[in-house]
């Protein structure tokens, strides 16, 4: 049986570059099928990486599935109290085998032992699954916790407790 892994790793390693990548471009893609009927450029996608880099996740951690990475979500520290989850991503031919639940719990986990009492996220309303995945492992609407950009239309957060 195949079992997954997560572990902290370096936001400028390889690894994880590719996978931040692959997740911007399935995000970006669907965006602008959405909202353009088209999927994104590699320009877009580069314009957007630079952003992406700019904007540190603070912890990456990346899951793999067997020896094969698979996915990663990133985290941050927002305050004392609260840590920000980030960036979450299980590639398409891995999904449904329990990966994205293994990310969340390495996330929740490490936000605990910074001494976060909640974690908090945002995304958009197109991601169904995503936000599904939040529902079912406790995540809950909550006010926005900071300035929206275009791409912020839902805010969640979770008491750690």
């Amino acid at each position: 049986m195949t079992i997954w892994n997560v572990s902290p790793q370096p936001v400028g390693s390889p690894e994880s570059a590719a996978l931040l990548r692959e997740y911007l471009v399935d995000v970006a893609d669907r965006w602008y099928l959405l909202h353009d009927g088209r999927r994104c450029t590699l320009e877009e996608i580069e314009r957007h990486l630079a952003e992406m880099r700019g904007d540190d996740p603070g912890t990456l951690l990346v899951a793999r599935y067997g020896e094969e990475r698979a996915g990663c979500v990133g985290l941050r520290r927002l305050d004392a109290r609260t840590a920000e989850l980030c960036r979450m991503y299980v590639r398409a031919d891995r999904r449904g085998l329990g990966g994205s639940g293994a990310l969340l719990r390495a996330a929740e986990e490490t936000a605990r032992a910074w001494g976060a009492e909640r974690i908090v996220l945002e995304t958009r309303r197109d991601l169904v699954e995503a936000r599904a995945l939040y529902a079912r492992h406790g995540f809950a609407d909550v006010a926005p916790y900071k300035e929206a950009d275009a791409y912020s239309e839902v805010w969640l957060g979770k008491e750690l407790g």
